[in-house]
């Protein structure tokens, strides 16, 4: 018995100082600065980095004022492991529910919206009726301008209301609805700094804000070149080059990769068309006096094609390739959903790109009154499904997509509600959800990806 009670006690006294050994190791292990430690790749996740900062400077101010290491360390572990969840769950969060994102699908996208929130006066939303150019038509339709919040440039009303593109919560509730689509690419209507349509006011400086935005859903931006007083090929050289500086080495810029495996930026050029194609030659072709290309400048210039004569003057031009934009079927030569194949023969033939814009219905009558023959019914979605069942039958590279926001047209995906005023009753996606062009978006963006390999075997 006492021999047992002997080798019990020196069992025991093991066990004891086995566990002293390994507290006394673990407590070699912990890292003094924080009560919960530093996980692993925290300087990946910004948001993440920059709340810790704000932590460890929380933990020198209440070192200083408590002299308590215990309970500071106690309190600080409970905010860290808090922050981390709240920081953490958005993030996953994201990825489960949002599709991915589709490089081949790029949309049109406007950030010419103001509001005397951010603005101090309503842009866009206050657009003016614009009258016939036949004085006679004209003087059977309404003139001035809207007054908004009740009454819009628009045919729709946006779930967000006349919002201010300067809103960072209206930017990234944009991206997560593209993103959402499944669309990969914004196309992001530009003009030089300083410059703006003649309804709006400068946006340049709102690019970075999107790329940041656009950058976190995993998103690329891209650039459609608007119009601007006297664009030629000398302007267009200095704001290429300025748009490649200053924004090229953003990770959300946008690089299309070639069939011969370069890496280049896609710039859109809308009304292409009203510059003769000598001009743009000199730009655009390698003997060109104001050639961009083999420079660290060159690019994939997209044309717009109207008319079908616009093709070969497309060609004789130098551009990469060419699209539709307009979401009016049998609008014009180049929106016809018939001609696509043809179009897609051209460029095949002639080494271009060729983009077909689809759209999900057209309707302008809040600033043209008289266009009303131009509306296409979006039959509750069908419109465009149809449109893009004609875009996969010709098999292109990318499909551009008429649009995200262009509100005043009536081809917006993004989300609207009903809404009836005093003197207004706005159209809406009734029977369906205001999400419903985005779930359509998705739907086909899927359906292209499969289609895609199967052109490819």
């Amino acid at each position: 018995m006492a021999r047992f009670r002997r080798r019990t006690c020196i069992i025991l006294l093991l066990f004891i100082l086995f566990i002293c050994s390994i507290m006394m190791a673990l407590k070699t292990l912990r890292p003094d600065r924080a009560g919960f430690g530093d996980p692993f790749g925290l300087g990946l996740l910004p948001e993440l980095q920059q709340r810790t900062v704000l932590l460890d400077s929380k933990q020198n101010s209440l070192n200083r004022a408590q002299g308590d290491t215990v309970t500071h360390v106690s309190n600080l572990h409970s905010i860290a492991v808090n922050t981390m969840k709240a920081s953490m769950f958005p993030v996953k969060k994201l990825e489960e529910e949002l599709s991915s994102p589709n490089y081949n699908f790029h949309i049109f996208y406007y950030t010419w919206y103001g509001n005397p929130q951010f603005d101090g006066k309503y842009i866009h939303w206050n657009h003016p009726l614009l009258p016939h150019w036949d004085p006679k038509i004209a003087n059977n339709y309404p003139k001035g301008r809207h007054t908004p919040p009740e009454d819009i440039g628009a045919n729709f009303y946006p779930e967000l209301g006349s919002y201010s593109s300067k809103d960072p919560t209206v930017i990234e509730a944009h991206m997560k609805q593209m993103r959402s689509a499944s669309t990969g690419v914004i196309v992001l209507s530009w003009y030089p700094p300083g410059m703006a349509d003649e309804n709006g006011e400068p946006t340049d400086d709102l690019v970075p804000v999107v790329l940041d935005y656009a950058h976190k859903y995993n998103l690329k931006v891209t650039f459609h070149i608007e119009p601007y007083k006297d664009r030629d090929d000398r302007s267009m050289y200095h704001n290429v080059k300025y748009i490649i500086d200053r924004y090229g080495s953003h990770p959300a810029f946008y690089r299309h990769k070639t069939s011969t495996g370069r890496l280049l930026p896609m710039f859109y050029v809308y009304d292409s068309y009203v510059t003769i194609p000598e001009i743009w030659a000199n730009l655009l072709t390698v003997s060109g006096s104001q050639s961009i290309r083999n420079t660290p400048y060159d690019a994939l210039f997209i044309a717009l094609l109207v008319e079908e004569r616009h093709k070969h003057d497309i060609h004789r031009s130098g551009f990469d390739g060419m699209y539709t934009y307009f979401a009016t079927n049998g609008f014009s030569y180049g929106s016809s959903h018939h001609n696509w194949a043809s179009l897609k023969a051209f460029c095949d033939s002639n080494n271009l790109m060729f983009i077909p814009s689809v759209g999900p219905g057209y309707i302008d009558t809040s600033i043209r009154p008289w266009n009303n023959h131009n509306t296409r019914n979006r039959v509750n979605g069908k419109y465009y499904e149809t449109a893009f069942s004609a875009a996969l039958l010709v098999r292109p590279e990318i499909i551009s997509i008429t649009s995200f926001n262009e509100w005043h047209e009536g081809t917006q995906i993004e989300k609207a509600i009903p809404k009836r005023t005093g003197q207004v009753v706005y159209l809406d996606y009734k029977p369906h959800k205001p999400n419903v062009y985005l779930e359509l978006t998705q739907k086909w963006s899927e359906k292209y990806r499969k289609e895609q390999e199967q052109w490819l075997m």
